[in-house]
């Protein structure tokens, strides 16, 4: 069985207003991972998500491109603790 994990990503650039956190919901369900999207005031947008270390790995590789009217400058994440989360949200 596949490890499970957690990672809590910002992710900087034009990244509001151009359909990311639906997008990432959208990629985060292909995925089968669980968790949540929302922006930030500062312009950035911050991912929760959970799930095999695999699938966590292709939406991290998503995230750095994002959908198409999205121009992705930096995305920080780090590996937090597990949390149950019972499908994947937008805040």
């Amino acid at each position: 069985m596949q490890e499970k994990i957690c990672i809590h990503c910002f992710v900087s650039g034009k990244v509001q207003g151009v359909w990311f956190r639906a997008s990432t919901q959208d990629k985060a369900k292909e995925l089968g991972l669980t968790g949540w999207a929302r922006n930030l005031p500062d312009g950035r947008v911050e991912v929760i998500a959970c799930g095999e270390r695999n699938n966590i790995n292709e939406l991290q590789e998503w995230l750095k491109e994002g959908p198409e009217l999205a121009k992705v400058t930096d995305v920080v994440s780090e590996e937090v603790t597990w949390q149950e989360y019972d499908r994947f949200g937008v805040k």
